[in-house]
């Protein structure tokens, strides 16, 4: 017997599937003790779907971490000049008009200082007198949306996160788990190819230093099999996952968007890279997308860097509960999830 544990669900709520990953603390240990998915057959259905995840999979935690993403959640790494945190609570509300296209008191600011200063221009110049700071901004009205969905399904929303951070936060809960010892200066980024967008986060250690979403992802590689080969969406869709002895035909029908794909990708490096005179040294690769036929080594070509498909839930011990099998088939789909999750660790 472990005593008492603590636990709470990770829930991402994709545009094409409900995700749902359980983590329990017990002692010093964590666990997956619980884990679900089903697919949405409409944004009207979302909360009957999540409630049909619950019950299905027997997940038990009823306090929630969930997470928001889109057009209306603004990102921005930006420089200040250097003061105390609780002079950049203060701060910030006078400076957001300046860096998010919405009126101040239609959203939700929050800012954090990045561990970095930013460096002189010049070797032996003065020392900066600015810092940079991560400034987020989200729509009131997608956060109340959010918890409103959450509570309906009888869930209780305890943090609302957003998708980029969460996707960090599993690639840092998974390299913590991890018997090896990791360079703690590495420059990765993580790419999540969902549905309808892509996230990147560049990360050196712990700390996340660019996100972005590019609005290209699974979706887009799906309908340019359609056009290219002539097939209804789902023929097109099903075709993508098991394309058997049309893997040439695919690869030539989709190989253009994937080339797009990797070269706005490739812009966000080039942007990093410039802003923090810093190398992206490896990339790692998650969500659906990520499992696309060929395109570990495409990306590989593309960005002239190590790629690999990552499994966010590959150190962390699970229940007996759980469908392992399931779950590794779909662990790249998990990062967002199992970040969120993960969140238990600083609860």
């Amino acid at each position: 017997m472990f005593g008492k544990s603590r636990a709470i669900l990770g829930l991402d709520i994709g545009s094409n599937t409900i995700k749902a990953v359980e983590l329990s603390q017990e002692g010093e240990r964590y666990v997956i003790t619980g884990y679900g998915q089903m697919e949405i057959p409409s944004e009207e259905t979302q909360r009957d779907i999540i409630k049909e995840v619950l019950a299905t999979y027997g997940l038990k935690a009823k306090r929630v971490v969930t997470a928001v993403s889109g057009r209306s959640v603004i990102v921005r790494y930006v420089s200040m000049l250097k003061m105390s945190d609780d002079d950049l609570q203060n701060a910030i509300k006078f400076e957001a008009d300046k860096y998010i296209p919405f009126e101040v008191d239609e959203v939700v600011l929050d800012c954090q200082r990045l561990e970095e200063e930013v460096k002189p221009a010049v070797e032996g110049a003065p020392e900066s007198e600015e810092m940079k700071v991560l400034l987020v901004a989200v729509k009131r009205s997608l956060i109340e949306d959010h918890v409103s969905l959450i509570q309906q399904a009888g869930l209780i929303p305890t943090i609302i996160d957003i998708d980029s951070f969460a996707l960090g936060n599993a690639f840092e809960f998974k390299e913590l788990m991890s018997p090896r010892m990791e360079e703690k200066e590495k420059v990765v980024a993580l790419i999540d190819i969902g549905a309808n967008k892509t996230n990147v986060n560049i990360k050196r250690g712990r700390v996340s230093y660019f996100t972005r979403e590019i609005y290209l992802a699974g979706n887009d590689f799906t309908d340019a099999i359609s056009k290219r080969l002539g097939l209804e969406a789902h023929e097109a869709e099903s075709l993508k996952k098991d394309p058997g002895d049309r893997i040439g035909e695919l690869m030539e029908a989709v190989s253009p968007t994937i080339e797009d794909l990797g070269n706005e990708i490739h812009l966000s490096f080039d942007y990093y890279e410039n802003q923090f005179d810093s190398e992206v040294q490896e990339v790692y690769l998650s969500g659906g997308g990520g499992k696309f036929p060929q395109l570990e080594e495409t990306f590989a070509r593309i960005f002239d860097r190590k790629t690999s498909i990552w499994d966010p839930t590959e150190n962390i011990e699970v229940s007996g509960k759980v469908d392992v099998d399931m779950m590794k088939e779909n662990g790249p789909q998990l990062a967002i999830c199992m970040g969120l999750a993960a969140r238990l660790r600083k609860d």
